[in-house]
């Protein structure tokens, strides 16, 4: 269990980096080829327009995760955070992430996320 958590704790700190620094690469790494997420303007989007929207500039700085909590059920986990940043107006802004990760074939992969600000 330890060492998934820190596996689990360390995936997450490479996901919100990626985000931070539109790391594609990683991400083709760590995202399940079935992966989903729902983006904070409500959109939902697969694997590939995910990518392509991570190699899109951020306008944001100094992206960290917060009050992050890691529940891992079996091969199944779940990360719920906060997250604080810096908008593109300059002001310091907040907002949530839910996670949500499976171990397949011995490796855990990001299955699925949902983002709100």
């Amino acid at each position: 269990m330890n060492n998934d958590l820190d596996e689990l704790t360390q995936l997450n700190k490479d996901y919100v980096d990626s985000v931070q620094n539109c790391d594609v690469k990683r991400f083709d790494e760590i995202l399940a080829e079935d992966f989903y997420c729902t983006n904070a303007d409500k959109s939902l989007v697969d694997r590939a327009a995910f990518l392509k929207q991570t190699a899109i500039p951020v306008k944001i700085k100094r992206l960290k995760a917060e009050d992050v909590k890691i529940r891992i059920l079996g091969d199944f986990a779940i990360i719920h955070a906060r997250t604080s940043y810096i908008g593109a107006d300059g002001e310091p802004a907040h907002g949530r992430y839910t996670d949500c990760w499976a171990r397949q074939n011995g490796k855990w992969l990001a299955v699925s996320a949902h983002v709100a600000r």
